[in-house]
């Protein structure tokens, strides 16, 4: 019996700990992502702006940065970094598949690094 109350106690703690966690929302967020033009700007800023939660985005063609203000409660930034992979950019945390990048513009294909 006691150690039913110890548990049941734990596990209360537990959850009132997490319930703590506070997700930020207005979380700024920069990475590095891969492209080379206006057209890769476009495409990269749409599939941010296509992550639940994110209220700007925008890529800088010449630093290859993208600095994003989003609301951590609606999505993750892995959540963002895998949509931008998805349209065939790598950024520092997710790599594009294939598949994605071959279907890039001619213009749009960057030199990956493996």
């Amino acid at each position: 019996m006691r150690n039913l109350i110890l548990t049941v106690m734990f596990a209360f703690l537990g959850l009132s700990v997490q319930a703590q966690t506070k997700k930020n929302k207005n979380l700024k967020y920069d990475t590095e992502v891969n492209g080379n033009c206006e057209q890769c700007k476009k495409r990269i800023e749409k599939a941010a702006f296509g992550v639940p939660g994110v209220k700007m985005a925008s890529w800088d063609v010449d630093s290859h940065k993208l600095s994003v203000v989003m609301n951590e409660e609606k999505s993750s930034t892995t959540d963002l970094n895998n949509a931008i992979a998805k349209v065939g950019h790598d950024t520092k945390e997710v790599k594009a598949t294939k598949e994605a990048y071959d279907n890039l513009h001619s213009c749009c294909k960057y030199e990956r690094q493996q």
